[in-house]
């Protein structure tokens, strides 16, 4: 990845049951490329992830609460998967008005895998194309969204996967995405 994001803040948006590899992944992308993620939950001290949907995996410390979090202080957002942690998000309405805000601002997002559940309930897919996990495919299409099966889509800032499968052409693209900075026609 030959993109710079020096002096880039990125906000992870994860809470317990995040699928690890789509926590771990672009976080250490996106510090390669120069970036410094952030971790932001709805939990205080640290999220256990899962490697997959049974299996438990890492513990990770929260850097912010969500309700401690503002879009004005990142350059970009990505949400990652795992089933528990989509569903558990997808109904806090802090996460929900800060997904909002980085929509409203035109500033790069990213998801991967069940992380569009968010973006449908922040009612922020209607008219985009995308992907996700199959499994939530129709959630999109019911949301407006125009489903693709393909490893990575990106729609005027908006960039989504399918699975951890995708996860180096997820990571390429959201670093290019957050190194072009905001996208005019990202909208809410």
């Amino acid at each position: 990845m030959t993109e710079n994001l020096n002096g880039h803040t990125i906000a992870f948006v994860a809470t317990n049951g995040v699928e690890q590899d789509e926590l771990t992944s672009p976080w250490n992308a996106v510090k390669e490329a120069g970036a410094t993620p952030v971790l932001i939950s709805d939990k205080e001290d640290s999220i256990t992830a899962m490697q997959g949907d049974w299996e438990h995996g890492d513990s990770f410390l929260v850097d912010r609460h969500i309700s401690e979090a503002k879009a004005e202080d990142f350059d970009s957002l990505v949400l990652p998967g795992g089933t528990l942690n989509a569903d558990t998000l997808r109904t806090n309405e802090d996460v929900l008005n800060f997904v909002r805000d980085f929509f409203s601002a035109k500033k790069p997002v990213a998801s991967i895998c069940h992380g569009p559940w968010l973006l449908i309930n922040a009612g922020v897919v209607d008219g985009r194309t995308m992907t996700s996990v199959d499994k939530i495919s129709i959630d999109l299409k019911n949301a407006g969204a125009k489903w693709v099966d393909q490893e990575v889509v990106v729609d005027n800032g908006l960039t989504t996967s399918r699975n951890p499968g995708d996860l180096e052409a997820f990571n390429a693209k959201l670093i290019e995405e957050a190194a072009e900075g905001k996208h005019s026609k990202q909208t809410t």
